[in-house]
């Protein structure tokens, strides 16, 4: 029969394999989980230094252009020559060229300038930079140049464009910043100047604090207008969190974007990063593939482990199994040899011991069976006719009785009742124990008359073991042995006890005489031939005479298998003092007793 899915080997694979593969799976994603946090942990750790670091770059640089602003809105000369209304041509040519001079002075001071722009609020403009300037003639519509009229002497960052904010010949990237030029004579604005350098410095401190290959970083004013590279786009504002105002160092992480920001040191502007989590997981991806591929590892390991697990507990309970099938069929030579679990050994050992007890009470029930049969046998060839010599003998008591010969007539009345005794023999032949010591009564009192006062019969019984149930023909054999042997050739009195005794959990009905005994090696042929195999055939073992009866070896073997192999026949014997033979019953349980 196919067992399939119900079998114990594929319930306890799947069980093996599920308890494995779920304790590793969590056992991954708690690792798994962990690690996301300390890595996110350690981005924010790293953005805040890089933003700082960042911040303090931004901080030099402004500092830088600060100072070089002020050279030229502080210097009281170019003020004054642009401030200055003359009407001769000459004086204004002498006054330009100064002004071109101070400018050219400053512009080849540093190495990153692009142009330097002045502008009056009378329209005049001086630049130097590029040798053929062309200046856009809508400037003052633009948006830097509101920013610079409004920035009220403080330095304004424009940003970084893709080329010059009013050259329309330079077209290289510029960072532009400037300031309003005030005459401090009057402290009114008299124009602006506008600069524009290389922007690398800038963009160099923006890469710094970039994250990831597709990060954003921003300088944001404190109006919330942000200045960024010519390449990056500008940010969403909405997917944006709100920068706080008590602090200068904020890092979030939400919307799908890690945003690090750090306010700086000078006129509350902000540097910011964004990086969007593609970037900031790549380890994280590169270790879920590397997880994935240690947990299928380990799954297909699990299963081997599983399936051998299983396979070492099923295995011998199938090998059970196969023979408990043969035992269905009454086959009882096999024996299960397996080596697992201790448990699953206990179990196949008692298997194992308990095909060995039926197989021995197999072949007990089979022993008893012939004995039966051997003991039915002799009954019957004993019965020659018994109605016949139980009315003959009946006749002689009754002759007896009328010519007054009472002894001679109990006599006859005594071997009358044994006969009829001995010759109702049915399956099982049980009777009671006090039905058995009636008929050995009978037995005695031809013994005693035979023996003419020689013998002295003594019994005990106790009464409330004269209604267990023994088997027929059990005491009879004992005592006639006892008789013959024992007593018959005594010179002197002979006694004859009879009596019961209680040993634990069994009974013993002991026969005692007082003859010659038996010497050690008597005793031991007497008691080797009791365990000797196969019905008692030659009835010359010992004291024993196998023509007197149903012998000591038969009833010892009928014992044995009625009741079990702690049963039988026990014999002592000392020489010169006798013998003692135990007849070792079973006590019934309480409720089991003839009422």
């Amino acid at each position: 029969m196919k067992l399939g899915f119900h079998s114990i080997h594929h319930r306890l694979f799947l069980l093996f394999l599920f308890c494995m593969s779920s304790i590793l799976l969590i056992v991954s994603l708690l690792y798994y989980n962990r690690t996301t946090d300390q890595l996110h942990e350690k981005i924010g750790d790293l953005s805040q230094k890089n933003v700082a670091q960042s911040a303090g770059l931004f901080t030099l640089l402004y500092k830088g252009y600060d100072a070089l602003s002020k050279s030229l809105s502080n210097n009281f000369e170019m003020i004054r020559l642009i401030n200055e209304k003359t009407d001769g041509p000459a004086v204004a040519y002498i006054n330009e060229q100064t002004v071109t001079n101070i400018i050219g002075s400053i512009f080849y001071s540093r190495d990153d300038l692009v142009g330097i722009h002045v502008i009056t609020d009378r329209g005049k403009i001086y630049n130097y930079g590029n040798y053929m300037n062309v200046v856009d003639p809508n400037y003052r519509k633009e948006d830097w140049y509101r920013q610079l009229q409004a920035s009220s002497g403080k330095m304004v960052w424009l940003g970084v464009y893709p080329h010059s904010l009013i050259d329309q010949v330079e077209d290289s990237p510029v960072f532009a910043f400037g300031r309003q030029l005030y005459d401090l004579n009057e402290h009114k604005p008299i124009g602006i100047v506008l600069y524009e350098t290389d922007p690398q410095p800038v963009l160099d401190a923006l890469e710094n604090l970039k994250l990831g290959a597709h990060s954003q970083v921003y300088l944001m004013s404190p109006d919330g207008r942000f200045v960024t590279s010519a390449t990056d786009p500008q940010p969403d504002t909405a997917r944006l969190p709100k920068l706080p105002a008590s602090e200068h160092v904020m890092v979030q992480q939400e919307r799908g974007q890690l945003v690090v920001a750090s306010k700086l040191s000078f006129s509350g502007w902000w540097v910011m990063s964004i990086t969007p989590d593609q970037d900031l997981n790549v380890e994280l991806v590169e270790m879920k593939r590397y997880l994935l591929i240690v947990i299928s590892a380990l799954i297909l390991v699990s299963t081997l482990i599983a399936s051998i697990v299983s396979q070492t507990i099923s295995s011998p309970l199938k090998k059970l199994i196969r023979e408990m099938r043969q035992v269905e069929v009454g086959n009882f030579g096999g024996m299960v040899k397996v080596s697992s679990y201790q448990e699953i050994n206990i179990l196949v050992a008692s298997f194992n011991r308990m095909v060995r007890r039926i197989e021995e009470l197999i072949e007990r029930v089979k022993l008893s069976s012939v004995s039966e049969k051997n003991a039915e046998l002799h009954a019957l060839q004993s019965q020659v006719n018994p109605h016949f010599l139980y009315n003959t003998l009946d006749m002689i008591y009754w002759m007896l009785d009328e010519e007054g010969n009472e002894q001679l007539g109990e006599l006859v009345l005594s071997l009358s009742s044994m006969f009829r005794y001995s010759s109702q023999w049915e399956d099982g032949a049980e009777v009671s124990l006090r039905e058995e010591l009636e008929q050995i009564g009978h037995y005695l009192k031809i013994i005693s008359i035979r023996l003419e006062g020689r013998l002295v019969i003594v019994t005990d019984i106790d009464e409330r073991w004269l209604n267990i149930r023994v088997p027929k023909m059990t005491v009879q054999p004992v005592i006639e042995n006892a008789v013959k042997h024992g007593l018959e050739p005594l010179s002197r009195q002979g006694i004859l006890k009879v009596y019961t005794r209680q040993e634990d959990d069994h009974l013993e009905l002991i026969v005692e005489d007082n003859g010659d005994g038996m010497n050690g090696e008597q005793l031991a042929r007497l008691q080797k031939s009791l365990n000797v195999d196969g019905p008692d055939s030659s009835g010359s073992s010992g004291r024993e005479g196998g023509k007197s009866g149903i012998g000591l070896q038969n009833l010892h073997r009928r014992l044995r298998f009625m009741f079990g192999e702690g049963y039988g026949l026990q014999i002592q014997s000392f020489p010169g003092e006798g013998t003692q033979v135990a007849i070792v019953l079973p006590i019934p349980v309480e409720g089991e007793l003839p009422g």
